[in-house]
């Protein structure tokens, strides 16, 4: 069976100019920038947000975390009990997304079985993780899902679909509009629509044929018992394995929710899609030594000016590029993240993930900062790495800019 299919999705019944305060984009974005949260909050205002019902990441080690996760609860359960939104039964919905730069990508709703995914590294899955999923990063946001009526997915997932075979033909079907509205902050523009009937099963069947494509390729390398990799991590790999978490916990305890938790609601996207590019997340490394983390790492990597593995280290406000002499993984951001994680296991010094080169540059302006731009990865590297080599290093890319990755919109029950 294919492990992504149609769902009973909640969309609210608001209009256009409301929808705009009512999508948010996702949780973990902007984590360094706390004035665009404050102005979203000040755009959102009173009205029905997607923002009071997820937790920015930004607060997701403040002190009032708890008061703040409590608040989300009580409010996800107000706007059921107040019929905020209306629900479109056993379907699909395609998502057109214009981007700031005016590209146009198209993306499909639906539910991932979290049956089949594994997001351990080596994973045989039908549904895997792209890149290194850390294990802490997974109770803080339990704590969030578990008790939770709903779920709003940031999740993209990717499927490896050349000939367009999926999302693509929708886009020339006459189909029921249920959304559609400008986004806030730069976000584009936003349309949704109802695939359901005749046209869910299409999707059915064009991706039950790229399964089977992909079980003959296995079968003739003597395979005949492995899943076929049919399903990419692209965005929210931690909010799925939290999704998996929370399932299996549910599942353990003979939780009549189990049922539902099984199923995540996500968007896939084709890989293929050309408004789709591969942009490097970069590191930046506060309240650090940055005389002593340049030193060990030159040490350590043996940089140079030369050498095939190349990145951007920012010392107090200036740029330095420097290539890896002794590089531990096949890409740059392998060996970069390799020596931060051992160097800030000895050492004192916090890491962020940020996305755009100027952020971080406006960020490492102090001499207690270290900035380090990492190049791109390229797209056609994704599946064969992932089946080859297992998971990525964490925050190996990111798919756009910030202000184009995926806003909540739609809503599914995963409680009773």
């Amino acid at each position: 069976m294919v492990a992504f299919s149609a769902a009973d999705i909640l969309l609210p019944k608001l209009e256009s100019e409301d929808m705009q305060k009512w999508s948010v984009v996702a949780c973990d974005q902007y984590t360094g920038e706390p004035d665009y949260w404050a102005k979203t909050a000040e755009i959102v205002g009173d009205s029905p947000s997607t923002l009071k019902l997820t937790l920015p990441e930004i607060f997701l080690e403040s002190d009032d975390c708890d008061r703040r996760i409590a608040q989300i609860n009580d409010t996800m359960r107000a706007y059921l009990d107040n019929h905020l939104f209306g629900e479109y039964k056993n379907c699909f919905i395609l998502t057109k997304r214009t981007q700031a730069d005016g590209s146009l990508r198209a993306g499909l709703v639906g539910v991932i079985d979290l049956e089949q995914y594994d997001y351990t590294k080596g994973s045989k899955s039908q549904v895997r993780a792209t890149e290194a999923t850390v294990a802490s990063r997974i109770p803080p946001r339990v704590k969030i899902r578990m008790n939770a009526p709903l779920e709003l997915p940031h999740i993209m997932i990717l499927i490896d679909d050349p000939k367009c075979t999926v999302i693509e033909p929708l886009l020339n079907k006459k189909l029921r509009s249920v959304y559609d509205f400008e986004l806030m902050q730069n976000g584009g523009h936003l349309s949704g629509e109802i695939v359901d009937g005749e046209a869910a099963d299409g999707v059915v069947s064009a991706l039950e044929k790229l399964r089977k494509k992909e079980l003959d390729a296995l079968h003739q390398l003597g395979l005949e018992k492995q899943e076929p990799l049919l399903f990419a991590m692209g965005d929210g790999n931690h909010s799925l394995a939290t999704a998996k978490e929370c399932y299996e916990q549910l599942k353990k305890s003979g939780s009549p929710d189990a049922e539902l938790a099984r199923y995540a609601l996500a968007e896939v996207v084709n890989l293929h899609s050309p408004a789709l590019e591969f942009e490097a997340i970069h590191r930046v490394i506060t309240e650090v030594n940055a005389e002593d983390i340049l030193n060990k790492m030159t040490t350590a990597l043996k940089l140079s000016e030369s050498g095939e593995q190349r990145f951007t280290l920012i010392l107090n406000g200036k740029p330095h590029e420097y290539g890896i002499g002794a590089p531990t993984s096949n890409l740059t951001v392998g060996s970069v993240q390799s020596f931060l994680d051992k160097y800030l296991a000895e050492n004192p010094g916090k890491i962020d993930y940020i996305h755009g080169d100027d952020v971080v540059k406006a960020l490492c302006r102090d001499d207690n900062t270290v900035g380090i731009l990492l190049p791109s990865m390229k797209k056609s590297e994704l599946f064969p790495t992932v089946i080859k080599d297992g998971a990525l290093p964490r925050k190996t890319f990111s798919m756009g800019h910030a202000h184009d990755k995926r806003f909540y919109c739609e809503a599914r029950m995963i409680r009773k």
